[in-house]
């Protein structure tokens, strides 16, 4: 069955920002230690090594990806434990995102923000965060990773359709 994808494209005097969203009935403190704690980013997006801080690059190893490559990735802003900007870079380009978390009442949400230049790739990039973010929430729950076939090409077409 096919999984329905859940980003929003929203224009800014810049390009876009590819908005996705998800919840987590856990702190905000526990969801920040999950994609920023390097044996807990490695169940589900890879592990890092370096010295993390604001304007340090730490290197991130892509587990998931096929040649599981180091990337390059500058923290350009990191408030814990609600916002994170990082540049990464790997075979296709430099990617811009920010991670910003928010508590209420025991429910976290995170929103994962990809800055866009260009729409040129949406169709090939937006499932794939689909499925990370997928990945992030089988981690936290102990459950099976997502096959990436469920994601793409599957949802191709409805990131395309977003521009």
């Amino acid at each position: 069955m096919p999984l329905e994808p859940t980003a929003q494209l929203v224009s800014t005097p810049t390009g876009h920002d590819l908005i996705f969203t998800r919840t987590y009935r856990a702190s905000v403190d526990d969801v920040w230690a999950s994609v920023t704690e390097p044996e807990r980013t490695a169940r589900w997006f890879g592990p890092w090594r370096g010295q993390a801080g604001p304007g340090n690059t730490i290197e991130v190893q892509m587990v998931f990806e096929k040649s599981v490559p180091w990337c390059p990735l500058r923290i350009e802003a990191c408030e814990p434990p609600r916002r994170l900007s990082i540049l990464m870079e790997d075979e296709a380009g430099t990617w811009s995102m920010e991670l910003l978390l928010a508590e209420a009442a025991g429910i976290t949400e995170l929103r994962l923000i990809h800055h866009l230049a260009s729409t040129e790739h949406l169709g090939d990039t937006g499932p794939g965060w689909e499925y990370y973010l997928d990945m992030l929430t089988a981690a936290r729950k102990d459950e099976p990773r997502p096959d990436f076939a469920d994601y793409y090409p599957a949802q191709k077409a409805y990131f395309e359709s977003l521009v």
